[in-house]
C-alpha cells in the first residue's frame, strides 16, 4: 500500500525497465502514469518483438533491444525488472554494486495498491486457487479483481485498486525473488516441489524465495500453510501473524481438514463440522487440498466457513488444468496442458480412476521419472510421447507400458483416439514445459482441444 512506498523510489524521476514482455510493458505504462522518465531494454532483437516496439514508440518511450547495455544505468535512478529476466545478468550486478535500487514489476505495482491483497503462491495449484478465491469472494458480495502471474500484470490494475474491495494475486517465485516490501493481508504457500531449480539452484533457495510472501505481514494478517507439505508447513511467519493450516490427511486444531474421506468425507474447522466434501465441485485429492486452502484463507476473515463453502461450490475450474474437453463413444478427453513438471503430472494421474491413454512430453526440466512408475503401471494403458523429452519418457516407461513416439499434437490425438476404448480417458498431461513446440502452455492446450473437437465431430473409423 502506498504508505509503504520506499521514499527513494517515490522521489526518483528516471526508471530503467529490464525485459519488454507483457509485465515489462505494463510496468512502463504504470511508470509513465507516475510521471517517470522511462527507458526499457530487452535481449531480443527488435525484429522478434516488432509489435512491442511499435507500442513503445506510440508511448514515446526510448528502447534498446538486442542486449542490456550497462551504460543505460547512467540515466537510471532505479531499475524495474520483469519476472522473466535472469537475476545474474551484468546490468543487474552493476546496478547492485552501484547501489541503484532494483525492484520487480510485481513489487512496484503492489506498492500502489490501496485495498487488501490476497496472495497465492506454490509450485502447483496457484492459478486454480487464486481464481477460486476470486470466484468465492465475488459470490460473497464483494468486488475483487484478479491479477499477477495469471496473465494480467499487477501493474495493469495498480492505480485502479480503489475500484475494488480486494486484489487477489497469483505470485510466482520469479516475482517473489525481488520482493522487499510486498505486504499481503492474506497469503498462502500451497506446496513446494522441485521446479525452476535451474534458476533457483536448490530446493532450500526455492523455498526461501517462496517464504518471502510472508516477510512483511504483521498483526491481523493471515498466513495459510499446507500441513501435508513439509516445505509449506515449516515456513517462517513473523510474530503476531495469525497462522492457519489445511490438511486432507489429519485433524488440524488451527485450520481446516477432512474426516472419513473414504466414506464421502466431512470438512472441519478445528472441531466444528462445516460441510460435506460433496460440495467441492472439482475432482481429485489435489483439488480437495486446493479447496481447503480457499476455505482457510477466507473462512472467518470474509464470512463464516459455511457461507464460504457455499460460495465456492459453483466454481467450474480454469482452462488447461484437468479441463474436461468432451466425450465421444464413451471416451472422455481432458486437457491438463498446465502440467509442466513431474509433480503436476503425478497429480493428474491420481485424479482418475478410469484407464488412461496418456499424452506427455515437451521440454524437460532435468528431473527423473522414477516416482511415476507405479502410477503409470497402475493407470496408463497406452502412452504417447512427443517433443524434446519424448525419448527420455520412452526410456523411462517402455518396460511397463506400451509407448509410441509422435511428432505433433495432431498425430498424438489421432493415435490416442485409435487406441481408445469405451470407459477410458484420453489425457494430455505433458509433465514438461511447452517451449520446444509452442509459445506457452495455453497455445499447447488450445491446439489439443482443437484436435479433440475434430475427432468428436467425426464418425469413428473401424480400428
Amino acid at each position: 500500500m502506498i504508505n509503504y512506498l520506499p521514499q527513494n523510489i517515490l522521489e526518483s524521476r528516471r526508471a530503467l525497465v529490464i525485459g519488454a514482455g507483457k509485465s515489462g510493458v505494463s510496468a512502463v505504462q504504470l511508470l509513465l502514469r507516475l510521471n517517470k522518465e522511462v527507458v526499457i531494454t530487452d535481449l531480443k532483437e527488435e525484429s522478434e518483438i516488432r509489435g512491442t516496439a511499435d507500442k513503445l514508440r506510440e508511448l514515446g518511450v526510448r528502447y534498446f533491444f538486442g542486449g542490456h547495455p550497462i551504460d543505460l544505468l547512467e540515466c537510471a535512478d532505479f531499475v524495474v525488472v520483469s519476472p522473466g529476466a535472469p537475476t545474474n545478468i551484468p546490468i543487474l550486478e552493476c546496478a547492485y554494486s552501484n547501489n541503484i535500487p532494483v525492484l520487480g514489476e510485481f513489487e512496484l505495482a503492489s506498492l500502489f495498491i490501496k485495498c487488501p491483497i490476497i496472495a497465492v503462491t506454490g509450485t502447483n495449484g496457484k492459478t486454480t486457487v487464486a481464481t477460486w478465491v476470486y470466484h468465492t469472494i465475488k459470490n460473497l458480495g464483494y468486488n475483487p479483481t484478479l491479477a499477477g502471474n495469471i496473465d494480467i500484470p499487477l501493474s495493469d490494475i495498480a492505480l485502479l485498486s480503489e475500484k475494488y474491495t480486494h486484489v487477489v494475486a497469483e505470485v510466482s517465485s520469479y516475482q517473489l525473488e525481488y520482493s522487499k516490501y510486498f505486504h499481503p493481508w492474506i497469503a498462502t504457500v500451497l506446496n513446494i516441489t522441485p521446479d525452476h531449480l535451474s534458476r533457483h539452484g536448490n530446493m532450500e533457495n526455492y523455498a526461501q524465495i517462496k517464504n518471502k510472501i510472508f516477510e512483511n505481514q504483521r498483526e491481523n494478517d493471515l498466513a495459510v500453510l499446507n500441513y501435508d507439505d513439509e516445505w509449506s508447513r515449516n515456513m517462517k511467519v513473523p510474530p503476531g501473524v495469525e497462522v492457519k493450516y489445511f490438511s486432507i490427511v489429519k485433524p488440524i486444531e488451527k485450520g481446516v481438514w477432512v474426516d472419513k474421506l473414504d466414506k464421502g468425507g466431512s470438512i472441519f474447522s478445528g472441531i466444528k463440522m462445516i460441510g460435506s466434501v460433496g460440495k467441492i465441485p472439482l475432482p481429485g485429492k489435489h483439488n480437495l487440498s486446493n479447496a481447503l486452502a480457499v476455505l482457510a484463507m477466507l473462512g472467518s476473515k470474509l464470512a463464516v466457513y459455511e457461507r464460504v463453502l457455499e460460495g465456492m461450490s459453483s466454481f467450474k475450474g480454469v482452462p488447461h488444468r484437468i479441463e474436461y474437453v468432451g466425450e465421444k463413444d464413451g471416451v472422455r478427453f481432458y486437457n491438463d496442458s498446465k502440467s509442466t513438471n513431474v509433480d503436476s503430472l503425478r497429480v493428474a494421474l491420481e485424479s482418475f480412476q478410469e484407464p488412461l491413454i496418456l499424452i506427455a512430453g515437451g521440454r524437460g526440466k532435468g528431473y527423473g521419472y522414477e516416482s511415476l512408475r507405479d502410477l503409470i503401471r497402475a493407470k496408463v494403458k497406452f502412452m504417447i510421447t512427443m517433443g524434446e523429452e519424448a525419448e527420455r519418457l520412452e526410456k523411462a516407461f517402455s518396460d511397463i507400458v506400451e509407448v509410441s513416439r509422435v511428432g505433433s499434437m495432431d498425430e498424438a490425438v489421432d493415435l490416442a483416439w485409435r487406441k481408445s476404448f469405451p470407459g477410458c480417458v484420453v489425457l494430455l498431461s505433458p509433465g514438461c514445459a511447452s517451449f520446444d513446440m509452442y509459445p506457452n502452455f495455453e497455445v499447447r492446450g488450445n491446439h489439443y482441444k482443437e484436435c479433440v473437437k475434430k475427432i468428436i465431430g467425426e464418425v469413428r473409423d473401424e480400428k
